[in-house]
């Protein structure tokens, strides 16, 4: 039930990132990894710290979105 339970979690996760414009496959927090150095995101991945530490930067896809 928990996988399942992820599962749907990230496709929300997902459908979210599609609609600010990023790439099906990708997950907001990977998107905002990539954008942290610049400084993009900065507020959101500073809230996913408090959740797991440096999660935005872990949850990076190199193989999917911009880089």
């Amino acid at each position: 039930m928990y996988k399942y339970l992820k599962n749907i979690l990230i496709a929300i996760d997902q459908f979210v990132n599609v609609l600010f414009g990023g790439y099906p496959d990708e997950t907001i927090s990977s998107r905002c990894g990539k954008k942290l150095e610049k400084k993009h995101c900065y507020l959101l991945c500073r809230f996913l710290h408090l959740l797991e530490k440096e999660h935005c930067k872990k949850s990076i896809e190199k193989d999917e979105g911009e880089s």
